[in-house]
């Protein structure tokens, strides 16, 4: 199997462009994605690797990524590493900008089909390169995450002082996440059920696995993973990994829109319900509160949550949220197992968090941040009903924390036997 190799220097016209932040902060590059401006909440990223699963993240929603890595591109992107749950926008790009140090021109990889550049163009997305990342990530870091607006020139011409009173007052005039609920907007519309489990290398021939389309790396088949639970999902903007993860634990997963009725759900008998990840403000999701409450109040189902829907099972139970100053975002973030002691490093995707100090008497913290001391995931003590803040299916980032998956499957055989 020959190495793909991809040259951008070729297509890369060096377009001026800019970031502007809301302080009115001015960082000058050029333009490596589409024409035109894109604003949003200017957020840090420290994973080194895993750019094309970050920007198919829905988690990203209205968010502008900062990727401290330096170089990027390296691996170019491929047709099969989309992160977005949903089967019919699997491959959407789902953050509003990228802003990075260097782009690479030459891409090498044996699974990449198109460059960073070409694939950020056809996604019509924005994106910034040569800019001070380091910089850039000392202000948001002492600060806190901030507004920002990502402003490219028209082909030929240069960035005016003009411009730049454009970029940072349309910066300032973005409202921000706070009492935002765009959950909404990245949850899938109709509903799927999903069969495939996760990607493992293996021989040719091998029973129950087949050739990618990229070619090297295998994939299992759903029909031959035993569904032993039949799992309903509230997507609020699920990740690919987290339905490959419980399908690997024997569960058929039925992924409802964010907004399904709670008797809808009731009425499809599941095993288990399980919370997705996604965007924005959880406090603002009052109909997702209202449906976790009521199947924590009124039912004895096995219920887990991950990063918003960990959000949204604290609110429901009675605890408070809170905006971070620049949130958790990257692949090497340690968490402590307040009961085990045992260390993890997570990988983090979150600017909300629950408010330890609110919790009610029937929750207690079962995990907390060892950057910043914030809460990182609770369990009720009453109802077998667990979330947790991180994102234990990776992609990117290690897999240290996957055990909440086999956690999950327990409680719901525990439950079908009781």
């Amino acid at each position: 199997m020959g190495i793909h190799q991809d040259t951008t220097q070729n297509s890369l016209n060096e377009v001026e462009a800019i970031l502007a932040l809301a302080d009115g902060s001015i960082f000058r590059g050029i333009s490596i994605g589409a024409a035109g401006s894109r604003v949003g909440e200017v957020v840090f990223n420290t994973s080194m690797t895993g750019y094309q699963e970050i920007l198919t993240d829905p988690s990203y929603t209205k968010q502008i990524v900062t990727l401290t890595y330096p170089h990027i591109g390296n691996t170019g992107t491929n047709t099969e590493d989309g992160e977005s749950g949903d089967i019919n926008r699997k491959h959407q790009v789902w953050a509003e900008g990228l802003i990075i140090r260097d782009i690479t021109m030459t891409t090498s990889n044996f699974r990449s089909s198109e460059s960073l550049v070409d694939y950020l163009k056809r996604h019509e997305t924005v994106a910034i390169a040569e800019v001070d990342t380091r910089k850039l990530t000392r202000i948001l870091r002492e600060k806190g995450s901030q507004n920002g607006c990502i402003f490219t020139a028209s082909n030929g011409e240069t960035i005016t002082d003009a411009d730049i009173e454009q970029a940072i007052k349309l910066a300032n005039e973005f409202s921000g996440l706070e009492g935002l609920d765009l959950a909404k907007e990245s949850s899938s519309q109709d509903g799927f059920v999903w069969t495939e489990g996760t990607w493992e290398l293996a021989d040719r021939g091998v029973h129950g696995v087949t050739e990618s389309e990229t070619g090297g790396y295998f994939k299992k088949l759903g029909e031959h993973i035993e569904h032993k639970f039949d799992v309903v999902a509230y997507d609020f903007g699920a990740k690919t990994n987290i339905l490959r993860m419980l399908v690997d634990r024997g569960c058929k997963v039925t992924v409802v829109p964010a907004q399904t009725p709670v008797a809808d759900v009731l009425a499809m008998n599941p095993d288990g319900i399980f919370l997705s990840n996604g965007p924005g403000d959880p406090a603002a999701c009052d109909y997702a509160i209202e449906n976790v409450r009521h199947i924590i109040e009124e039912t004895d189902i096995p219920t887990f949550g991950i990063c918003l829907g960990h959000q949204i099972i604290g609110l429901a139970s009675g605890a408070k949220t809170m905006k971070m100053k620049t949130g958790h975002h990257g692949a090497n973030h340690p968490v402590q197992d307040l009961e085990t002691k045992v260390v993890m490093i997570t990988s983090q995707n979150h600017g909300f968090a629950l408010d330890e100090d609110s919790l009610p008497a029937h929750i207690k913290s079962t995990h907390r941040s060892l950057f910043d001391g914030t809460n990182q995931g609770i369990e009720l003590t009453n109802k077998p009903v667990f979330s947790f803040q991180g994102h234990p299916e990776a992609s990117p980032g290690p897999n240290e924390s996957s055990s909440l998956f086999d956690k999950f499957a327990t409680m719901m055989e525990q439950n079908k036997q009781a």
